[in-house]
């Protein structure tokens, strides 16, 4: 095994081989961490901009403490750690659907494993982000039905670049209204996307929300020598009314 590569672990899932591994980059004389899901390139701790602004672009548009959030995707743990930052944060539930991803943050595997796992205010959860948002029960299995301060969804790379194709009902204007129903009234959603802004995904959130941002995050890129950059979609409910079945502004 190099010293320069070690695969630190990979296993079969329903969405193929999920692998973890950490190399160092020569040229930058600094070691990473990636994820690597079948041929998809998912997560390098090299590029953690993106998912530290999605928890603290989304959280900090909400003025209340005491936040319950709700983290779809957890990734390299980036923007639970973001999120767990906020002191206002009082409870953490992450969702994730592949079992080893939790399972490398709970041994330690993932660098910020043991501070996630280590933190009260923090609960990872193994299930289906999609399939929450449009069952019944909500996300919470322990509280049915229970709504959140704020949702934070990072999980597939676009609303038009999925993972798996059955995410794409979810990036509809009845999808949308479908997690709208999670939030408690002057609630947040915000997502992050690798793309920049689309405009059809725009209008779906704004016949959803009663105000939509679409900021552009822009961080360097120190191996390409260049600035790359990230969306970061928010969506705020309004403070009084309930959200509709197929999505539309009440």
């Amino acid at each position: 095994m190099s010293l320069l590569f070690e695969e630190l672990d990979h296993q079969e899932t329903v969405m193929g081989t999920i692998s973890l591994r950490r190399r160092r980059i020569l040229s930058l004389d600094t070691e990473v961490h990636e994820v690597i899901l079948g041929e998809e390139f998912l997560m390098s701790s090299l590029f953690t901009v993106g998912e530290t602004a999605l928890a603290q672009l989304g959280l900090a548009v909400l003025a209340t403490h005491g936040l319950d959030v709700v983290v779809g995707g957890l990734g390299l743990g980036y923007t639970a750690r973001a999120a767990l930052e906020d002191p206002r944060v009082s409870s953490l539930l992450v969702v994730e659907a592949l079992e080893p991803v939790i399972d490398w943050h709970r041994r330690g595997l993932a660098p910020l494993g043991p501070s996630l796992s280590g933190d009260p205010r923090c609960r990872l959860l193994l299930g289906d982000f999609f399939a929450l948002v449009s069952g019944s029960g909500g996300f919470d299995p322990t509280q049915p039905d229970r709504r959140h301060d704020a949702i934070l969804l990072d999980i597939d790379h676009s609303p038009g670049a999925l993972l798996n194709s059955d995410h794409g009902a979810f990036y509809t204007r009845q999808g949308l209204g479908r997690l709208r129903g999670r939030l408690k009234p002057d609630g947040v959603f915000a997502m992050w996307s690798d793309a920049p802004p689309e405009d059809a995904f725009l209008q779906d959130m704004r016949a959803v929300f009663q105000t939509v941002q679409s900021p552009v995050v822009e961080f360097d890129n120190p191996l390409q020598g260049c600035r790359s950059s990230c969306t970061i979609y928010i969506g705020r409910v309004a403070r009084n009314g309930d959200p509709t079945e197929d999505g539309t502004a009440p």
